[in-house]
């Protein structure tokens, strides 16, 4: 047998064996609730009024990466080395995208 094969076996074996564990351990934890009386509406989510916000740092975020995976391209083909251009560059772009996100969301919390 190849070992090539067992790797990715493996990793979905684990994921999905963490993941059933979860939710049935989740499960047990709810019904071990339910049976000493507490209310099931307990277990439903309330929206966050956050859940907007993350979006947006995250979509920003994005943004941010791929304006550093362009700046990389461009320095690397202005002669210096790929590796430190790509990695600089989305750390960078990354970085000022979570600052500005933090500062827009600052001012908008403010109104």
């Amino acid at each position: 047998m190849q070992v090539e094969i067992l790797i990715p076996l493996a990793f979905f074996a684990l994921v999905f064996g963490s993941i059933y564990i979860f939710v049935t351990t989740r499960n047990k934890e709810r019904l071990a609730l339910i049976e000493k009386g507490a209310s099931p509406e307990l277990f439903k989510s309330k929206p966050d009024a956050n859940s907007n916000f993350s979006s947006f740092k995250l979509g920003l975020f994005l943004v941010g990466i791929s304006l550093g995976i362009l700046c990389g391209y461009f320095l690397a083909e202005g002669g210096m080395e790929e590796e430190p251009a790509y990695f600089s560059m989305i750390f960078l772009f990354g970085g000022i995208a979570l600052v500005t996100s933090y500062f827009l969301l600052k001012k908008n919390q403010g109104k």
